[in-house]
């Protein structure tokens, strides 16, 4: 029987510190266009919000011009952004600090 034979590893060249996942926030901006009732109702269809906090959503966009409605992956908010866009809201995303 022989003994195994010793490996040498190297170590990695230009070592990255991995930074933390930082989840993706989706805001929802406000626009002269849109009634209020109808951000809530979209509030409510696509993220299953309950009436009251679809409602406080839009009233802080309505009084402070921005909400956050939705955070999560790159792809979730992606998806989010882009279903909003399809009922006339504006809205972006961004990396959470």
């Amino acid at each position: 029987m022989t003994a195994p034979l010793e490996v040498e590893v190297e170590e990695p060249v230009g070592r990255e510190l991995a930074e933390p996942d930082r989840p993706w926030i989706v805001i929802v901006w406000n626009d002269p266009i849109n009634l209020m009732s109808y951000v809530t109702y979209v509030l409510q269809k696509l993220f299953g919000y309950s009436r009251e906090k679809a409602t406080k959503l839009m009233l802080d966009v309505h009084h402070k011009g921005k909400a956050v409605v939705s955070s999560g992956s790159r792809e979730k908010a992606e998806m989010d952004v882009f279903r909003l866009h399809e009922h006339g809201l504006w809205a972006t995303m961004e990396q959470q600090d």
